[in-house]
């Protein structure tokens, strides 16, 4: 705990310090003989130690990503929350398969028959880098460029598929990363317009 030259002790940066300001202000609250001046100082340190608090907090969310140790296959930029390199979200393979995995089988309008599918829900990478805005668009390898609704990504299980028909996928066919939607599972989906959104060669969102 800091102390002033007047001997009255002062809100340092420990908890500890942040409790007796609060004590000497339920004194007086209570009735105690503590002086309006003595009052307003102590309100405006605890504030400041909760408002340092909350910065450091913050701070170390947005810090902790960590680098990828293998070649980058997915760039994540612009509202995000959690970084790692230049204010982006950048991954390896590797940091994609800690990923939960999951799996789905559907046509698509591509390929003939279907397809099985293994890779991540958009969703949980987002929640990751902690995303938020109302529109991620989606870059290819290829220049290939589309917007999707975040929507999309709660309505739907939407796959980052990395392996398809028990195979990891490569740039050679349609890989490292493509977009996959349940579209077997949901009528909807069977639109038109959602086809424009299964991005293969997947190298990086900005999400807006």
């Amino acid at each position: 705990m800091i102390e002033q030259s007047s001997g009255v002790p002062i809100c340092g940066h420990r908890r500890s310090d942040l409790l007796f300001c609060i004590e000497q202000l339920k004194s007086f609250v209570l009735g105690a003989s503590l002086r309006p001046y003595q009052f307003l100082k102590y309100a405006l340190m605890a504030a400041a130690f909760l408002a340092g608090a909350t910065t450091l907090a913050f701070a170390q969310t947005a810090e902790s990503l960590p680098m990828p140790t293998g070649k980058t296959v997915l760039r994540i930029e612009g509202a995000i929350t959690r970084t790692n390199l230049n204010g982006q979200a950048v991954f390896d393979r590797q940091m994609l398969n800690e990923l939960e995995r999951h799996e789905l089988e559907t046509h698509t309008s591509v390929t003939d028959g279907p397809q099985h599918f293994e890779g991540f829900l958009m969703r949980d990478l987002l929640d990751l880098v902690g995303a938020e805005g109302e529109m991620a668009t989606a870059h290819a390898l290829n220049d290939y460029v589309v917007d999707i609704p975040m929507s999309d990504f709660n309505d739907f299980d939407v796959l980052v598929a990395m392996e398809m028909n028990g195979k990891q996928l490569t740039a050679r066919d349609k890989g490292p990363l493509w977009i996959i939607y349940p579209r077997d599972d949901v009528e909807e989906l069977q639109d038109i317009r959602y086809d424009y959104r299964w991005v293969w060669h997947l190298d990086s969102l900005k999400i807006q």
